[in-house]
């Protein structure tokens, strides 16, 4: 059997934006969001505007802080839904138990007035 080498290169360009977006719309720095992950902040400046790939213990920290979801990133033929449920993901993904409980409720509601409507 031939084994090959597998050439791919992952382009971390994309999440680094996303990165940068999300520190900075929780008003972080990126001199505090370096000292939290132990970097220099011109790393992180590379990370998040160069694309240059952080160490994978690096990469974790932040994607975790942020609460980013790498699928799309890494399995982007698997999200390709539309653009206006990729917004209502990225709601919800911002609210608590509570909040969510209110949002099912509001679906079931929703579901149940469309399945009077067509009987």
């Amino acid at each position: 059997m031939k084994i090959e080498r597998d050439e791919r290169r992952f382009d971390f360009h994309d999440i680094g934006l996303a990165i940068k977006r999300a520190r900075e719309a929780s008003g972080m720095t990126q001199e505090q969001l370096a000292y939290i992950v132990d970097r220099a902040p011109r790393t992180i400046m590379y990370n998040e505007n160069d694309g240059q790939h952080p160490s994978l213990n690096t990469f974790y920290q932040m994607v975790t802080m942020f609460d980013i979801s790498v699928d799309q990133y890494f399995y982007p033929s698997k999200n390709k839904g539309s653009e206006c449920r990729k917004r209502i993901d990225a709601m919800l993904n911002a609210l608590n138990e509570k909040e969510l409980k209110i949002v099912e409720a509001t679906i079931q509601a929703m579901k149940a007035a469309k399945e009077t409507e067509d009987a």
